[in-house]
């Protein structure tokens, strides 16, 4: 199994379940790691944004480029 790497942070809960909708959709293996804490309350979500998307290396540039062509 590939060794899957941070690839880029994202802001909302909205945008996070967007893009694992088209990642699923290419059939692009992945994962989003939220910062929420339960302990803390969300407070990391507050200041880092809602989490990451972490998937293989070689997935980068795609999925930068999937994210850059639905920002809004």
């Amino acid at each position: 199994m590939d060794k899957f790497v941070k690839i880029a942070l994202i802001e909302n809960e909205i945008r996070a379940q967007y893009i694992d909708a088209l990642l699923n959709d290419r059939e692009i293996p992945h994962r989003l790691r939220s910062y929420h804490d339960s302990a803390f309350d969300g407070l990391f979500q507050s200041q880092k944004g809602w989490g990451h998307i972490e998937a293989p290396a070689e997935f980068k540039e795609e999925i930068l480029e999937i994210m850059k062509d639905t920002d809004g």
